[in-house]
């Protein structure tokens, strides 16, 4: 469902995204759209990845079979006596972290929608989401973790619990207007940060003409996207 902009949206289109996602809304999204999702996602980061796809251990049941949408996130929860769970805020992780599982990652999962912060390369939106028919969303700061908490309505399952812990586990969410996510990167290939960048590098050099350059440099957790810390 697309609102195409109101005052409270800034103008900005509303789309209501349903789970999974089908090619039709992908296809549908535009860069910069606010996403609101309702259905079932599930949690993946850095131990889900090293295990399904670096050790080559199949979660307990088909990923393809609880969701097309991985969200990129620890969740803040806990495992109550009777088995039950609580779930606070839910707070995304650098999705760039990821990159290097991406080819394996969309032949294994059936992933159709990545979310996260911080974005992916335009290589990855290019050669790996879009001739996958993925699409990325991100995070909107750093403060949202508790309102998309509040879109998270059940927690059925939490697999690879007792192998990877809380942090690292499956979380499967039901969630319900689950958001505002930004549609960062569409079908085909295009990037909201991309396109960004680009206006802000244009005149951000002229900024720092004729200072020093800096003593310390740093991309995410290394100095190296290729050896980020796991």
């Amino acid at each position: 469902m697309v609102d195409g902009g109101s005052s409270v949206s800034g103008g900005l289109r509303q789309v209501r995204l349903k789970l999974p996602a089908t090619p039709e809304a992908l296809a549908d999204l535009r860069i910069g759209d606010i996403v609101y999702l309702d259905g079932v996602i599930y949690t993946g980061r850095e131990g889900m990845y090293q295990r399904y796809l670096g050790d080559n251990v199949d979660p307990p049941v088909p990923l393809e079979s609880i969701s097309n949408a991985n969200f990129h996130c620890s969740p803040a929860a806990s495992v109550n006596a009777d088995g039950s769970f609580t779930l606070g805020a839910v707070t995304a992780t650098a999705s760039f972290r990821f990159s290097k599982w991406l080819g394996k990652w969309f032949k294994k999962s059936g992933c159709k929608v990545l979310i996260g912060k911080g974005g992916m390369s335009s290589e990855d939106y290019r050669e790996q989401l879009a001739p996958n028919g993925a699409v990325y969303l991100t995070t909107v700061g750093y403060g949202t973790g508790a309102l998309l908490g509040r879109g998270v309505k059940n927690v059925p399952v939490v697999h690879w619990l007792d192998e990877l812990g809380i942090a690292q586990a499956i979380w499967v969410l039901e969630v319900e207007n689950f958001g505002p996510l930004i549609v960062e990167s569409d079908l085909e290939g295009n990037s909201l940060f991309e396109q960004q960048n680009a206006l802000v590098n244009a005149n951000v050099e002229k900024m720092y003409a004729g200072l020093k350059a800096p003593a310390l440099a740093r991309y995410g957790e290394t100095t190296n996207r290729k050896d980020e810390v796991v």
